[in-house]
This record gives C-alpha cells, sequence and structure tokens, in this order.
C-alpha cells in the first residue's frame, strides 16, 4: 500500500480526518497566489512559514494535503492520503469535489505571478526551480493518479463535471466543477522516466580467468573454443567426444595455438591469447 504520508515531507497533522467517495484517483493543483503582483510592480515571495503556519492555525477550514515551495523543494503535509482535505469550494448538492475520487490529493504550491526570490522575479510556476516536483509527483502516481489532464492543463482547461467524476488525472483549481478560481495558471510537466538503456551483450567472450580452466569442467563456452581453434587451424589434437568439456586434447590444442601467438605453449590459457582467439559469446 502507498504511504499515507508522504516520505521526506514534514508531517503536520491537523486532524480533521474523512474518507473520500471512491472512484478515479485525482489530484489538485493550486497555488496560494496570497499577493497580487505585476510585472512592473513585482512582490516578495511569503515566507513559506507563513503558508505553513496559517494551515496548521486559522487556514484550517481550508487547509490542502501539501504545501509545496517549488523554490527549495521544501513539503509539508497536514492531512494523510486516504483522507479529503478543503482547499475546494464543494456547494451543496452538487458533487462533492473534495471528496470525489479513491484519493483527491490537493497540492497548494507556494508561488504567486510575479513574485520575486532574491533577484529573480518569475511570472509563472513553470518558471521556478520546481525543486521536489519530482518526488512530490511520484508519490501522488503511488496513489493511483493517472499523468493526464482530463480537462486539460491550467492553461487552457474546462469545467467538465462528467469528465470530473470519470476520469483520472491532474486537475487545476480553474479546471475543477463548483470552483471559480483561475489558478493555478501553470504547471510542470510530468517527470519523464528515462528508460534504462539495454545491456549489450559483448560479442565475445570476456577471459573467465586462468582458474577457470579445470579437466572435467563443463560448459558451452568449451564448445565455442573447440570451434574456435578448429577455425584457426589448431585442431589437430581435437578429439569429437565430450565437445563441451576441457580433456587433455584441449590443452595440447590450446598450447598449438599460443605458439602459432608467438608465445610457449604453456596451459592455462592467459588473457591475451584468449582474446585473440575470439571466442563467441554464448
Amino acid at each position: 500500500m502507498p504511504d499515507q504520508w508522504m516520505p521526506g515531507a514534514t508531517r503536520l497533522d491537523i486532524g480533521d480526518h474523512a474518507p473520500t467517495d471512491g472512484g478515479p484517483a485525482k489530484a489538485i493543483a493550486h497555488i496560494t497566489w496570497d499577493k497580487n503582483a505585476t510585472a512592473a510592480k513585482p512582490v516578495d515571495l511569503v515566507p513559506y512559514e507563513n503558508l505553513r503556519s496559517y494551515f496548521s492555525g486559522g487556514g484550517k477550514p481550508v487547509a490542502p494535503h501539501i504545501l509545496w515551495d517549488p523554490f527549495t523543494g521544501r513539503i509539508t503535509q497536514f492531512v494523510p492520503a486516504n483522507s479529503r482535505s478543503k482547499s475546494l469550494v464543494d456547494l451543496a448538492g452538487g458533487t462533492r469535489t473534495n471528496r470525489a475520487g479513491s484519493v483527491v490529493i490537493q497540492v497548494e504550491a507556494l508561488f504567486f505571478p510575479y513574485c520575486r526570490v532574491g533577484k529573480s522575479v518569475y511570472p509563472r510556476l513553470a518558471d521556478t526551480p520546481c525543486k521536489g516536483w519530482t518526488e512530490l509527483h511520484a508519490w501522488v502516481k503511488s496513489w493511483g493518479v493517472a499523468d493526464a489532464w482530463p480537462n486539460g492543463r491550467p492553461e487552457n482547461c474546462t469545467r467538465s463535471e462528467k469528465t470530473w467524476e470519470t476520469k483520472s488525472g491532474w486537475y487545476p483549481h480553474k479546471g475543477t466543477p463548483e470552483n471559480s478560481h483561475d489558478d493555478p495558471l501553470s504547471w510542470p510537466e510530468f517527470p519523464t522516466v528515462t528508460a534504462t538503456p539495454p545491456v549489450t551483450k559483448p560479442k565475445y567472450e570476456p577471459f573467465p580467468g586462468a582458474a577457470w580452466f579445470t579437466r572435467g569442467r563443463r560448459s558451452p563456452i568449451v564448445a565455442e573454443m573447440h570451434d574456435r581453434l578448429v577455425a584457426v587451424g589448431c585442431s589437430r589434437y581435437q578429439s569429437s567426444a565430450n565437445k563441451d568439456v576441457i580433456g587433455s586434447g584441449d590443452e595440447a590444442s590450446y598450447e598449438a595455438w599460443q605458439r602459432k601467438c608467438g608465445y610457449p605453449g604453456d596451459w592455462p590459457p592467459g588473457k591475451t591469447t584468449w582474446d585473440l582467439l575470439k571466442v563467441p559469446n554464448v
């Protein structure tokens, strides 16, 4: 079962837990938007501690699951994943927005348009460093939330209630039924998983070490060695019986190969003549 509390996040349980209704797993994207700024008049970002204190104090009635600082990667969680939180407007008689899914994980990013951090101004959330997003996304995804925006990305979305009730994925606050907010305006892309490159098998058998070459050893590698010794003209000592078992004939044949390479015939093989023999990888 996924973790109720996100690993690595600060746990600040505000209580007031209540179950969700079941259905497609959802995540809701919000920004705090606690200041109004413009390109001409940017405003300093509100301290993370202020919002954390708000949601654990007077702002409990509208607290999300997660407060995320995209500038530092700090994350605080206020309620467990399987509980509803209360950041969405929920009108009487309609869909229960805060509960309409197996989970409805609500994420508030500490951000407002044209906030200033240090000497930099950030018009969009997607322009921030988005630190911690990979870990946050992975935890939300572990609860079955699809990597999709069923009602559209924050930049261009609808409020289709039918889609909301039937599709798993991320929903902007703006794209949630019964809610009239405009946030979050933008959101980072879902992290892409880099495929692990396939392991390329060597073309030739690597030298297995001198101790590997003992009489009676049975291996497909021995049979391949036999064939290569035949191919290079060192098969006069070769026996066709038990081709995959090291015997006295193999020792003599290989010593012939060593002499052909300009070395004294001296069993067991060494790495140099083994690499020159080019035994196919099995």
